[in-house]
């Protein structure tokens, strides 16, 4: 099929090279010129892995081509919309991007007319795929699906080609049959039912697993007051088949697009329909102050930071990202900068970005290096590059062999038997 993904970013970019690798002819579009070169020659704008070695494949392979101009892709059978939905003001999803991206699919498909979908990949609020049908009611043969995404940062092109699910929101028969065309061959359950339920599946499920996420980080509090184990109850909690492993790791909370964004706007759009959810408004505020409790943990070693020299480990919100969006690091950087502490941070991917908001820290080319002569060293993103260190070579590196370790990624056997003075969350 001949498809046209409006927006290069994160999710427009990965399903734009996995259609192209299942044989679809696919163009991108984005309105960002230099963006546009750059994915031309090869040259992906995020950090993904995987994702700009395969975009040069389906490039070389010409199943993938990028554009500024909607116009070039008026011969596409379906239109997915990938542009962004940023937190607003007042906490809901700004839909501006979105609703400019419609205008002008409307503008060119009534120029040429011929049977389109427009598919909504975008996170959107509830009832936006029906609106976006309304706007569109006036174009014949244009007609709507909700089809939300379901990519992990750090796995997204393998999420995108082997999907957990697909869940297709439309309402007429030949929609559905379009998107069952499109998806032909691609092994994963399908949830085939309206737009509005497809659009609140998507919020329900990041919602779940971020209240996952602050449940343990609760418990982990209770487990440091109790001296019990976090992980080893995470484990014993995961083999019940009813809970599962996943998203059981305490830590110092939850990041990146998705969660913080999605969580405020689900509870905005309760507000608005009379309903509060007091379950997900405990999550937000657990996850607030999760780097805030963290950081009272170093208290006992360090009672004073000002001009500590103190090691930060792990910038991006999680490993294998460059993505520091509502990043704990940042939320921890700022209070050591108002604690007065010399900060010495590494990540092997988000330095520069981090750098832009929080240019007083000194940035190491290594982790070795952010240790030198610290007071304490924090763990706050789990990159291998943080987690695998010669701990007999570190302890003679640091000023105080203090360890804090917010993602319990660290081997605290190991490290307690080296002389080191550890902490992790929630661990006895």
């Amino acid at each position: 099929m001949k498809v046209a993904v409006i927006g290069t970013g994160y999710v427009g970019l990965t399903t734009a090279v996995s259609l192209a690798m299942n044989g679809h002819q696919v163009i991108g579009i984005d309105l960002v010129e230099a963006k546009i070169v750059k994915l031309r020659q090869g040259i992906s704008p995020i950090y993904e892995p995987g994702l700009e070695e395969a975009l040069k494949q389906v490039l070389e392979n010409g199943t993938l081509a990028f554009s500024t101009k909607l116009q070039e892709a008026a011969d596409a059978d379906v239109f997915f919309v990938c542009v962004g939905t940023p937190e607003a003001a007042d906490g809901t999803a700004d839909l501006r991007y979105l609703y400019s991206a419609v205008a002008a699919i409307e503008q060119m498909h009534q120029a040429s007319p011929k049977r389109r979908v427009v598919v909504v990949k975008s996170t959107v609020p509830v009832g936006t795929g029906d609106k976006v049908a309304e706007l569109l009611s006036g174009c014949r043969e244009l007609s709507v699906a909700s089809n939300p995404e379901f990519l992990r940062e750090g796995s997204a092109l393998y999420d995108a080609l082997a999907p957990s699910r697909i869940v297709i929101g439309a309402g007429e028969p030949e929609t559905r049959e379009v998107m069952e065309e499109l998806y032909k061959g691609v092994d994963a359950p399908r949830v085939v039912t309206t737009r509005a339920n497809a659009e609140l599946i998507k919020y329900a499920s990041n919602a779940f697993l971020a209240t996952r996420i602050s449940f343990m980080n609760e418990l982990a509090r209770l487990s440091a007051a109790l001296g019990t184990d976090i992980v080893t109850i995470a484990h014993g909690m995961g083999l019940d088949s009813r809970i599962g492993p996943e998203f059981l790791r305490a830590g110092v909370g939850y990041g990146g697009s998705c969660f913080p964004k999605d969580t405020i706007a689900l509870l905005q759009l309760a507000a608005q329909n009379g309903i509060s959810l007091g379950i997900l408004e405990q999550v937000r505020k657990v996850n607030a102050t999760q780097p805030v409790w963290f950081l009272q943990q170093l208290q006992p070693f360090v009672p004073d930071c000002r001009g500590k020299r103190i090691a930060v480990l792990g910038l991006a919100f999680k490993p294998d990202t460059d993505d520091i969006r509502e990043a704990p690091s940042l939320a921890v950087l700022q209070a050591l900068e108002e604690k007065g502490a010399a900060v010495f941070a590494y990540d092997p991917i988000a330095t520069d970005a981090v750098r832009q908001k929080f240019p007083n820290v000194t940035y190491t080319k290594t982790a070795e290096e952010a240790v030198q002569g610290a007071h304490a060293a924090l763990l706050i993103t789990e990159w291998k590059e943080c987690v695998q260190l010669d701990w007999e070579q570190v302890y003679q590196k640091m000023a105080q062999p203090v360890l804090l370790d917010g993602r319990n990624a660290w081997p605290a056997k190991i490290v307690k038997e080296a002389g080191f003075r550890y902490v992790g969350v929630g661990k006895s």
